[in-house]
């Protein structure tokens, strides 16, 4: 399948495109809410500006994918691989990231309120900036991530471990 005929079948209806090949597909500015792309190979697709609301990537392969820009609010990126993927300005608010990988992500000036970020692989992912009011981070790997100028307030932590201090 290729970009084309996701669009063209998205457009008479069809919304399930489970386990889809479409690596370095440009999807950009199209507007896909409430897709079913679980477990689809997307790495290296491109996304920007994309309305993605609801939208389903469980398991998917995201990896180095470039969604500058795009809607993915209250979409299910559980289990994701979104390493080294481009998110900046990308707006999540309410969207499940429980589990993904997100390592060496760009997340900057981005939307994550009330996410759900339990048990992320964040290492070393860029998140200046990004809104994190009311986040799930309990779990989440922050490891040599970028944390400033992010806006927290009231976010999840292990209760088990200490809360670090931000700038």
């Amino acid at each position: 399948m290729n970009a084309q005929q996701l669009k063209q079948r998205y457009s008479c209806g069809e919304r399930l495109f489970i386990k889809a090949k479409l690596a370095y597909a440009d999807l950009s500015l199209l507007e896909l809410s409430h897709i079913n792309l679980s477990g689809a190979d997307l790495s290296h697709a491109a996304f920007h500006g994309a309305t993605l609301i609801c939208a389903n990537f469980t398991r998917a392969n995201l990896a180095k994918a470039k969604l500058i820009g795009a809607d993915l609010s209250g979409a299910d990126l559980s289990f994701c691989n979104l390493s080294h993927a481009l998110l900046s300005s990308v707006e999540l608010a309410g969207a499940c990231l429980d589990g993904a990988n997100l390592e060496n992500a760009t997340l900057s000036h981005s939307n994550l309120r009330g996410a759900n970020l339990r048990n992320a692989n964040l290492f070393d992912a860029n998140l200046r900036g990004a809104d994190l009011r009311g986040a799930d981070l309990i779990g989440a790997n922050l490891d040599r991530a970028d944390l400033s100028d992010i806006i927290l307030e009231d976010p999840s932590f292990s209760s088990d471990e200490p809360r670090a201090d931000y700038p």
